[in-house]
């Protein structure tokens, strides 16, 4: 797209921000969709816990990106925390994707690019899987599966829709390495359980990169995971990260320990996820930082 008009949704957060920054920097103009009153012109007004949104903001937009929803790993997951989760998901997509649905056809979008996780996928164990695998059990697949479901919509509207299933990002900013760096900075890091589960991670840098190749390629639609092309196991990726920050990663956290100390969350780091990117390579997207180590470097 050059000189493309395009909302984003989450654009204060990790992934979202980010991308922002991106799109600004190669002369794209960027609408944030915000849940207070506008203060400029690069402001749209949304609620989606009420699931409301100004859809005349999104007219004459070439993209809408969704990237919003509560931190997965913010808080503890109670039953009203879960809720969350899964509603700021589900009525953000649902209020975007009619918006973009009720806009009249020469106003509409030509992409809507929804943010989703490998979560989708549930356990995985030692087993790859890439985007024909059936979703999984429990409650981030579930979550996963009426995310993308929302999107419903704007797919009918003949608006070209995209799922971002996006793995670990490596970053210092937040997710999970946003609390690994500090810990293996302090000598503190080491592997999590058994470190035999599958992380399937990916650089901040690629995961932008990743979806404005998702806007920009027409005929991309449907989901795609967001990962690096080799997953690699807890415990292997603790060992590079002693290797490029230079400490020990000496101290191991038993399962149980991170049971009591995470609850229901627990699962989602001692799970093991083997995602491979199969439809993104295929559809000709190159990683800047394909291994782990490069990775790391590029958040440093």
């Amino acid at each position: 797209m050059e000189h493309a008009r395009i909302a984003v949704a989450g654009a204060s957060g990790l992934i979202g921000s980010a991308l922002v920054r991106s799109l600004a920097a190669d002369g794209h103009t960027v609408l944030r969709l915000v849940r207070r009153e506008p203060r400029s012109a690069d402001e749209v007004r949304w609620d989606p816990a009420r699931g409301t949104v100004d859809a005349a903001g999104l007219a004459g937009c070439d993209a809408v990106v969704n990237l919003a929803g509560a931190g997965v790993g913010d808080r503890r997951w109670t039953d009203a925390y879960k809720e969350l989760i899964r509603s700021s998901r589900v009525r953000g997509t649902t209020a975007l994707a009619e918006a973009v649905a009720g806009l009249p056809e020469d106003a509409r979008p030509r992409v809507f690019l929804n943010g989703s996780a490998i979560g989708y996928y549930g356990e995985t164990g030692g087993r790859a899987v890439d985007e024909n695998a059936p979703a999984g059990e429990g409650f981030l697949p579930e979550v996963c599966v009426a995310w993308e479901a929302a999107a419903a919509p704007a797919r009918e509207a003949g608006v070209r829709t995209v799922f971002a299933r996006t793995g670990l990002v490596v970053a210092p900013g937040g997710g999970a390495w946003g609390r690994l760096f500090p810990l293996f900075r302090a000598g503190l890091g080491g592997r999590l359980g058994d470190g035999r589960q599958y992380w399937s991670y990916i650089a901040l840098h690629d995961e932008v990169a990743a979806l404005r190749h998702l806007l920009d390629t027409e005929g991309l639609s449907g989901p795609f995971n967001l990962t690096a092309p080799e997953p690699l196991t807890n415990r292997e990726i603790t060992a590079a990260m002693a290797r490029v920050l230079r400490r020990p990663a000496v101290f191991a956290v038993p399962a149980p320990v991170l049971r009591t100390v995470l609850g229901e969350m627990a699962g989602d780091v001692l799970g093991s996820a083997r995602v491979l990117p199969a439809r993104l390579l295929e559809s000709g997207f190159r990683f800047a930082f394909p291994r782990i180590e490069g990775a790391i470097r590029a958040a440093l």
